[in-house]
């Protein structure tokens, strides 16, 4: 407000208002302080203990056909039954929203909800926005006013999923100043509305070794707005060599940042001739994202070997007393520092024999494989001759 305009509404209605200079800071341009001494401490207020919370923007990402959306929605299905989470804690029930640019409510996100269990009367979908009377599509920039009137109207808002996050963002996805403007009004949704935000995005290409949460496709600011990023991928299974599916902690601001859950993509048929894919969960994993999903077969960037030979050269020596508990190796492997995906893939390659017998799993490793494996270090041409002497030998008793 101008002064001249001050001073003259101060004249004509109350001859008592303060001076310019000592009016309340709405009335002039100013910075918005708070005291530390007038806020009260609050806890983080979760959906779901670690993973989701009320109020905060989360980010899933992974490569294409891990069922990321397929994850989301098994999740928005636990909160309209107020069913279990992978954990086995309990979720308060409530209703979920979902904006998705990809699949349609009808043939696609209803079914694969109903598969996981859902209320569909607690399911709602953005199918646009009205303006000047016409229905047009749903665009943030314009409509997340809109849209926090109609969640404050349903009431009981648990959940909103954006699928993809990137639909959010009207400028250029990958320059860092953009995307934090363009996801600052879905902070501000989340906080006013005290609902879970959960955006869903890509991995970019390439970037496997590195930290799952760099391979976020676009500008670092997708994961650094965000209060917490989970990550899936598709990995080998520990026990049977099967693939399996690991969704993951990668990053989280206000808990934890490393374990998962195992998960596996199903179909089903919710309704007679309507099929549709959910999940079925797994058991708990532990280990940070990078060790879980990582793709390990690759040097530690200084010419020396690889991660894979450092750990075949760890299960050669642990197995060659015999069978070994799996617990054992993954206690051993921790020590040593070697990531657990790595010891899988190194004990692949070495053809390591993994049965279960009463007392649980167990690891082993043929005698040959040993003999050679120790004869082979360090790798010089009088060792050389001793491994084909004794390949030779072996060959003969065969």
């Amino acid at each position: 407000m101008k002064r001249d305009d001050y001073e003259t509404m101060a004249s004509k209605f109350d001859p008592v208002l303060p001076p310019l200079d000592d009016a309340p800071h709405f009335m002039a341009d100013s910075v918005v302080l708070t005291c530390g001494a007038d806020l009260t401490p609050q806890p983080v207020r979760w959906l779901w203990q670690h993973w989701l919370a009320r109020g905060k923007l989360h980010i899933l990402a992974g490569a294409p056909g891990q069922g990321k959306t397929t994850l989301a929605l098994a999740m928005a299905a636990t909160a309209t039954i107020g069913g279990r989470w992978p954990d086995g804690s309990r979720c308060e029930q409530g209703n979920i929203l979902i904006w998705s640019g990809e699949d349609d409510a009808a043939d696609t996100l209803l079914p694969r909800l109903l598969a996981s269990g859902a209320k569909k009367e607690r399911c709602f979908f953005i199918d646009g926005a009205r303006r000047d009377g016409e229905v047009v599509p749903f665009d943030p920039a314009r409509d997340l006013v809109q849209l926090h009137a109609a969640i404050e109207r349903i009431g009981g808002i648990q959940l909103l999923i954006v699928d993809p996050v990137v639909s959010a963002v009207t400028g250029d996805s990958h320059k860092n100043t953009e995307v934090r403007r363009a996801l600052q009004p879905l902070v501000d949704l989340a906080s006013a509305c005290g609902c879970a935000v959960l955006g869903i995005t890509h991995f970019s290409k390439g970037g496997q070794g590195t930290d799952p949460t760099q391979r976020v496709v676009g500008s670092v600011a997708f994961s650094a707005v965000a209060r917490i990023v989970m990550v899936a991928a598709k990995v080998k299974g520990e026990e049977d060599g099967k693939d399996a599916r690991v969704l993951a902690r990668s990053k989280s601001n206000i808990g934890p940042d490393d374990g998962g859950f195992e998960y596996h993509l199903m179909q089903s048929e919710p309704i007679p001739g309507i099929q549709a894919s959910r999940v079925a969960w797994g058991k708990a994993v532990e280990g940070s994202a990078r060790e879980l999903l990582t793709d390990p077969d690759e040097a530690d960037g200084d010419g020396g070997t690889s991660a894979r030979d450092a750990a075949q050269e760890f299960l050669t020596q642990l197995l060659s007393d015999g069978p070994t508990p799996t617990k054992t190796v993954q206690a051993e492997a921790k020590e040593a520092g070697i990531s657990w995906a790595t010891v899988r893939r190194a004990s692949d390659a070495l053809g390591v024999k993994k049965r279960k017998s009463e007392g649980g799993w167990y690891w082993s490793i043929p005698n040959l494989l040993i003999q050679v494996a120790q004869l082979a270090q360090p790798s010089n041409d009088e060792q050389v001759e001793q491994v084909d002497e004794q390949l030779a030998q072996n060959t003969e008793v065969l």
